[in-house]
């Protein structure tokens, strides 16, 4: 162990202690405020996807020229559940309208044969 000459200064363990209590004081603000903001993006972006699932099928049926879906669906999350619901006797399919990655969509979305979406989120 090297030791310190008198004209070599270094920090003393109160300093240390201070500067320790210090960042944890500020971790202890700084983590709950984060963990809201990442609540409130799932939300938002849960009702995003809403949104834009009820847009997929309006367009749909609008192109379809029925006010109709082919069949009722329920929990709809994946890319091959989405090609599934369809509109004008088969001619049109949801995920024309839907841009879905391989990951399927965030939430489970329930579909009435008039069209009406419900949403289920985990």
């Amino acid at each position: 162990m090297k030791v310190l000459s008198k004209k070599q200064k270094g920090f003393t363990l109160i300093e240390l202690l201070v500067v320790v209590a210090i960042l944890g004081i500020l971790a202890a603000v700084v983590v709950p405020n984060v963990s809201k903001f990442i609540g409130s993006g799932n939300e938002e972006a849960g009702e995003t996807e809403l949104k834009n699932v009820r847009l997929a099928v309006t367009a749909m049926l609008a192109d379809a020229e029925e006010g109709s879906l082919d069949g009722a669906d329920a929990g709809v999350n994946t890319l091959a559940e989405v090609q599934g619901v369809t509109a004008g006797s088969g001619a049109y399919t949801l995920d024309d309208y839907l841009d879905v990655d391989a990951d399927g969509l965030k939430c489970a979305y329930d579909f009435t044969i008039d069209g009406v979406v419900t949403q289920t989120c985990p």
